[in-house]
């Protein structure tokens, strides 16, 4: 049998390098950690390099420390698809750390990657924001308050954490609501003590800061958002996919909805048709 023989990849087309355990905050003494999907090219120096949109992505944690390799089998289509992608995490609230701890990481983390958008190949000027679950909620957030002094740390303060662009998956817009939805779910409670201190009488004005619902402005220029979310979600009702869908579009704002016939909270949401409109949604807005 003869030895076959095939080509070499000498521009290393379509590889993709996972870098791991990029710490890019220390929040009251706590490395803060991120993955970052990239072309394999950049191993290499001597190979040509190009700048590439950035897509932040939050997994959904319910408001703990967010699983960073949960989502990266399927993002590095999006690497395929011209895009550097970062998934990163945040501070737990069940480790002591309230609102809006985990909103100050994720604004830290973007001006973060900013700083070091030459080191990665990332145009800072595209950038793109998308989260599941509480990570939507921090998504949708972080939208809304762009450069807002409530939220910022003194980590690259002289950075931007404004998005081009944000895509929401089932996410908690109305928390009052979603905890009022959840309320006999075992912990509940107790992480509402977490996330919003040890006086209930505070909760009400914490938890509609804590909404994305209520932080549409007037007369703000805001990006364009993808919000997507399962009518049989038992996690999140899908009302508030709804309700803040109505309230963008209330304020002129650039939004897609899609509801997502049968699908619960997470497992059978996903699908390839999810992330082909993300990718669509992405490529219009940011690319």
């Amino acid at each position: 049998m003869s030895i076959k023989e095939i080509s070499n990849n000498p521009t290393l087309a379509g590889q993709v390098r996972l870098i791991e355990d990029i710490v890019y905050s220390a929040a009251d003494g706590e490395a803060q950690k991120m993955s970052i999907l990239a072309p394999w090219t950049q191993r290499y120096k001597d190979l040509p390099q190009a700048k590439r949109p950035l897509l932040v992505f939050v997994q959904g944690s319910s408001w703990t420390t967010p699983t960073l390799g949960e989502k990266i089998p399927q993002l590095v289509q999006f690497v395929h698809a011209g895009y550097i992608v970062a998934t990163v995490q945040h501070r737990s609230a069940l480790d002591g750390h309230a609102f809006p701890a985990f909103l100050q990481d994720v604004k830290t983390a973007i001006r973060y990657l900013r700083a070091h958008a030459a080191e990665y190949q990332i145009d800072p000027d595209r950038v793109g924001i998308w989260g599941t679950s509480s990570g939507a909620n921090a998504a949708l957030l972080t939208a809304l308050t762009p450069n807002d002094p409530r939220y910022e740390t003194a980590d690259y303060a002289d950075q931007s954490d404004a998005v081009d662009a944000v895509i929401s998956c089932f996410a908690p817009t109305d928390v009052a609501d979603t905890f009022d939805f959840s309320k006999n779910v075992p912990g509940s409670d107790a992480m509402q003590f977490c996330l919003f201190g040890t006086d209930p009488t505070k909760w009400p004005a914490i938890k509609r800061e804590m909404s994305p619902l209520y932080q549409v402005k007037d007369n703000q220029q805001y990006p364009p958002f993808l919000l997507m979310h399962g009518d049989a979600d038992k996690t999140v009702p899908y009302h508030e996919m709804e309700d803040m869908y109505h309230e963008l579009e209330k304020h002129h704002v650039a939004v897609e909805a899609y509801r997502v016939r049968g699908a619960v909270h997470e497992r059978d949401f996903w699908s390839q048709q999810i992330y082909d409109i993300a990718r669509e949604f992405l490529d219009r807005n940011v690319k």
